[in-house]
């Protein structure tokens, strides 16, 4: 199963003077851990990310372990909204065309 957490930056706490260049980058190359360990396989992000992980992490809490281990997260400055379970949508797939009897038709 695969998983995008939203997260945002905590600007009611801490004002963007505390986003340092130098913070900004330590995050970024946790992030890039995760990635290389292929827990995270997509990214994104400005002030607020959103990060789309692999099926490795089996539940959302040991996505939060994941996170506790970000610098941003660690000092608090960071957080998650939101972990949404990401499945297949059907409109993904061939639609089937179910008879009368509820089973597919047979196409010949």
């Amino acid at each position: 199963m695969q998983f995008i957490v939203l997260t945002r930056r905590r600007t009611e706490a801490f004002h963007q003077g505390e986003y340092t260049p130098k913070r900004l980058e330590a995050e970024a190359e946790a992030v890039r851990r995760l990635y290389m360990d292929g827990l995270v396989i997509r990214s994104g992000a400005v002030t607020s990310a959103a990060h789309v992980f692999s099926r490795k992490p089996p539940s959302s809490e040991d996505l939060t372990a994941a996170f506790s281990g970000l610098p941003a997260f660690a000092a608090g400055m960071q957080e998650a909204v939101a972990i949404v379970p990401l499945r297949p949508y059907r409109g993904f797939s061939p639609r089937v065309d179910l008879g009368e009897s509820g089973s597919p038709l047979q196409q010949d």
